[in-house]
């Protein structure tokens, strides 16, 4: 079992910048380094959408074309924790936000897009961008 808690979210005008954090834990959690790890959305009314994605070697990662060039994924293996950074906020990214991740046994540079790729979801945060 993995549980992830993100944090980080909040009220913020347009223009501005957040970071998320996804920090992991459990029984069977030992390093980001073992997953694959994505970020995704959820506007009211609409359906969950994938933000930003990671793979478990570090060094593939893509971004819905909505946020490309202003979101950054990124995580911090000794802290066990996954980072959204996002800047030039617009209203359009008022979402909640949910971090993922799906344990990878081999090695290599893959990423997963879909929702129903992940495995363990954390709880989400809200971020609303006001103009």
């Amino acid at each position: 079992q993995v549980q992830l808690v993100e944090s980080g979210g909040g009220l913020v005008q347009a223009g501005g910048s957040l970071r998320l954090s996804c920090a992991a834990s459990g029984p069977t959690f030992s390093t980001f380094s073992e997953y694959a790890t994505g970020w995704f959305r959820q506007a009211p009314g609409k359906e969950r959408e994938f933000v930003a994605v990671q793979s478990r070697s570090g060094d593939n990662t893509d971004y819905a074309d909505s946020v490309k060039g202003r979101y950054t994924i990124s995580r911090e293996n000794a802290k066990n924790t996954m980072y959204l950074q996002m800047n030039s906020l617009k209203p359009a990214d008022t979402a909640v936000y949910y971090c993922a991740v799906r344990p990878i046994y081999s090695r290599g540079s893959m990423i997963f897009h879909h929702e129903n790729e992940y495995v363990y979801w954390g709880q989400g945060t809200q971020v609303t961008v006001t103009s």
